[in-house]
């Protein structure tokens, strides 16, 4: 087809003025142009296996890395509602005198701004024995108004009922412990101490049959296998207390807030008093958590670069195949942008597509987690094994956005060199050599 005709077609195309007027940025015929490009040819068909690797290997890496990360926040916040839940945000503990003021002081710091519970406990450890079995347990004394405040105890009954808890006389075990000891609510649970009754002879260990009143699951096997809760007055005379107790326990409306409460318990003390927060107790534990994320992250990132640099050998042969359709393009009246801008497209289109379906992977494989987990590997989940019953998973917005706008970032970031040799290629020597 004559030159002229050529030029004649070209304002369909919208943006390229053959004049010399250059080319509006991102016109249309420069899209049209991209598209031409990511589409499959026979004679171009390695660089279309390329670019479907990239956006296959963008998709995965974005997929991936929200997944993951999904996990991660799943894992500290159940963690975190489980140990955190169950034993208090801050401890108060004694130092110069035994706390025989618990009530007064536990109303005192009930009253903090931000403080939703102070529990005063006895908290020990025994040996509990059923007639099928035996097993070390940590015995915690509570009142029976308290002991209802905690959800993960209360709002988790299985069998029983926590009712006349004080005046009862009965015991509140885990699931996995009455499982173990084959009990029920109803059964007598009878429990050991070695700091008994002091005598001429020494200290004789304590003995003594209880009442299961509850059997509670707190979704936490270490916790469901351990814990007995019994009420604090039985608790003082079990472990030998003189009207006092071990520590009091005190729950936040917010766990993250115990640094500005630390200062205000203290004052409401009135007393010298050791406070610590779960931070310091379960620090090597969070800590471990927090880096495997941050190596996690890191890792994956790499999927994400790797599939950028595919983008990259994949334009610089696209440029290389395409050196003619380019110069007869310069020669008709196209910018050294206009190029640049046309291999910009086709680059950052494989890269923000391959985003945009790992982004809804991602987020479509983190809200069914659960559901997959059951179906495909019903029984590879063993919570006697590790702490949690089932995979959790919490999606975080912020996260996600910073994956999203990290990938487009790379995949921007890849098209760059390509879509520059592209511009500077010299339009009679690819004539000559296309």
């Amino acid at each position: 087809m004559p030159l002229a005709a050529i030029r004649a077609r070209l304002p369909k195309f919208g943006g390229l003025r053959p004049s010399g007027g250059g080319t509006l940025p991102f016109a249309p015929f420069e899209w049209t142009i991209a598209g031409r490009y990511l589409r499959t040819r026979r004679k171009e068909g390695f660089v279309s296996v390329i670019a479907l690797f990239s956006f296959l290997g963008i998709m995965l890496g974005v997929a991936t890395l929200i997944i993951v990360l999904s996990v991660m926040n799943g894992f500290r916040k159940e963690l975190l509602s489980k140990i955190v839940g169950i034993n208090g945000h801050i401890f108060v503990a004694p130092i110069d005198r035994p706390l025989t003021d618990f009530a007064d002081l536990s109303d005192r710091l009930g009253k903090v701004a931000g403080v939703h519970l102070a529990l005063p406990m006895v908290e020990g450890q025994a040996f509990a024995s059923s007639q099928f079995g035996g097993s070390g347990v940590l015995v915690r004394g509570v009142r029976a108004d308290d002991l209802k405040k905690i959800p993960s105890v209360a709002g988790t009954i299985r069998g029983g009922t926590l009712e006349n808890f004080d005046a009862g006389g009965g015991v509140a075990i885990g699931k996995r412990l009455a499982e173990s000891l084959g009990l029920q609510a109803g059964d007598t649970i009878t429990l050991a101490t070695p700091k008994g009754a002091t005598t001429p002879f020494g200290t004789a260990p304590r003995i003594k049959s209880y009442n299961v009143a509850a059997v509670f699951e707190v979704g936490m096997s270490e916790f469901d296998g351990t814990f007995v809760y019994m009420p604090l007055t039985e608790a003082q005379a079990f472990f030998n207390r003189d009207g006092d107790v071990s520590v009091i326990e005190v729950f936040l409306d917010n766990a993250d807030s115990v640094g500005e409460a630390r200062s205000e318990l203290e004052l409401a003390a009135e007393r010298p008093v050791l406070i610590t927060d779960w931070r310091q107790r379960n620090r090597t534990f969070f800590s471990a958590l927090e880096v495997e994320r941050n190596v996690m992250f890191i890792i994956l990132t790499l999927i994400v670069l790797v599939a950028a640099l595919n983008i990259v050998s994949g334009l610089i042969m696209l440029v290389k195949d395409k050196s003619s359709d380019i110069a007869i393009l310069r020669t008709m009246g196209a910018t050294r942008g206009a190029i640049m801008r046309v291999f910009l497209i086709t680059g950052a289109s494989i890269g923000i597509l391959g985003t945009l379906a790992g982004f809804v992977l991602g987020l479509v494989f983190s809200a069914n987690l659960t559901v997959i987990q059951r179906t495909l590997f019903p029984g590879a989940w063993d919570p006697t094994v590790r702490f949690l019953s089932e995979i959790p998973s919490e999606t975080n917005a912020s996260e996600v956005v910073a994956v999203v706008a990290m990938s487009m970032v790379l995949s921007l970031l890849a098209t760059l060199y390509p879509s520059w040799r592209a511009a500077r290629l010299d339009p009679v020597q690819a004539l000559r050599y296309g």
